[in-house]
């Protein structure tokens, strides 16, 4: 047997990835990637840096020039941010309403945080009145929340929290994995110091890079750090101020310098990833922000609408459901399991399934990024409701494609 007959070229199904992430890249995104390597300081690699520097503080909506990428999924944007603003004993307080809240956790145990918590039910978001109650109680340094959590669908409201942080002279980091691109995740307005997110949701690109946005203040904090470690290093003393940033790779003290005029060598960047993030940002701006918002919106109301005339119970809060992830429960007596594997290998399309206390009882159905289109989401309906058929399940014939059908035409 040939090496040809074992391992032949990669040829993955053409499936319809309408699950909570990641979901099918844009065609251009994907053509981008096809470019040619450049050398790391060559003038037109850094100038595509540059120009990626650009298009992301648009995508942020922000003014800060600390705006870039960071080389991994997104979750090493995530530690690249927590790990370059905590150190050991340093006290962080962390909104946990589902599977990704616990991540931070977990991030910041092992820095060696004090970490104290927001607990809130899953399927419900934090108040900003719980928000400010816990930090006059716990009095952080650093508060870190996740914008839109894909285990629960809900959307946490931002509005304040930066004023709030500031007004407690405390640090602020949000997670918008999930809805960078499809949410208005407005870094300047909210006031909060680091953002990161990602590009293989709502962005409609591959995973493998975090785009991140940095506030002055949140830079000075992490330029600080590195002070103080050089100043260690040549025998002078902190009084306790500051320790080693516990990560080579996810220094943000040095890759903001890698990204900055100064040029100093960190990593090799991630070429193709580059191109990859340009070309995300630069679709998602040419269809202006305030219309792929409302894409998103009109193809999760028609989700919505379609799971509920099938006779099925959408999970959570309408009012701070995210637009491009809904979860709705399995009915009782059918094997959810069964049901993604009918829809995956008979209508090539994929679903999730949840974690933790929802494992089990619900599906996680997206509509994000490039997925979220109108036929996209009506054949998506349509294959759920034959599936559940197959397993038995008795629900009106044809409903759930007209409800989505209707709502978009309310929408238009």
């Amino acid at each position: 047997m040939t090496t040809e007959d074992v391992f032949g070229q990669i040829d993955p199904p053409q499936r319809l990835l309408m699950g909570p992430g990641p979901v099918n890249a844009h065609p251009r995104v994907l053509r981008a990637m096809a470019a040619d390597m450049m050398g790391q300081f060559d003038p037109e690699m850094t100038t595509t840096m540059n120009q990626t520097m650009a298009l992301y503080r648009r995508v942020f909506m922000t003014e800060n020039r600390r705006t870039f990428l960071i080389d991994g999924t997104a979750r090493a944007g995530i530690e690249a941010a927590l790990v370059s603003l905590l150190e050991p004993g340093a006290r962080v307080l962390i909104v946990r309403a589902g599977r990704f809240g616990l991540l931070l956790s977990e991030i910041a145990a092992r820095i060696g945080a004090d970490i104290r918590t927001l607990d809130v039910p899953w399927g419900q978001v934090a108040t900003l009145a719980q928000i400010e109650a816990a930090l006059v109680e716990h009095r952080p340094r650093v508060f870190a929340c996740i914008h839109g959590d894909t285990s629960t669908t809900m959307a946490q409201p931002l509005a304040g929290v930066g004023a709030l942080c500031r007004r407690y002279d405390v640090l602020s980091y949000v997670d918008a994995t999930a809805t960078l691109g499809g949410m208005a995740v407005c870094a300047d307005a909210w006031d909060v110091d680091i953002v990161t997110g990602a590009l293989q949701k709502c962005m409609g690109g591959p995973p493998g890079s975090a785009p991140i946005t940095i506030s002055d203040r949140a830079a000075e904090h992490i330029m600080a750090r590195r002070h103080v470690e050089a100043g260690l290093r040549a025998g002078g003393t902190t009084d306790g101020v500051g320790t080693r940033i516990g990560s080579n790779y996810f220094d943000l003290s040095m890759v903001m310098d890698y990204w900055s005029d100064k040029r100093l060598n960190h990593h090799t960047e991630a070429t193709s990833m580059l191109y990859a993030a340009r070309e995300a940002a630069r679709v998602v701006l040419s269809e202006g922000l305030e219309a792929r918002f409302a894409r998103h919106r009109a193809a999760g109301a028609a989700m919505t609408a379609g799971l509920r005339a099938m006779g099925l119970t959408v999970y959570g809060d309408d009012a701070h459901r995210m637009p491009s992830v809904t979860g709705v429960y399995i009915p009782e007596g059918v094997d959810g399991e069964r049901v993604r594997d009918r829809l995956r290998m008979d209508f090539e399309i994929e679903i999730g399934t949840a974690f933790g206390p929802l494992a089990g009882q619900i599906w996680r159905i997206g509509a994000m990024g490039y997925n979220a289109m109108k036929h996209k989401v009506l054949l998506t309906l349509g294959g759920l409701e034959a599936a559940l058929r197959q397993e038995g399940f008795t629900l009106p014939s044809g409903a759930a494609v007209d409800a989505a059908l209707a709502s978009y035409t309310a929408s238009d």
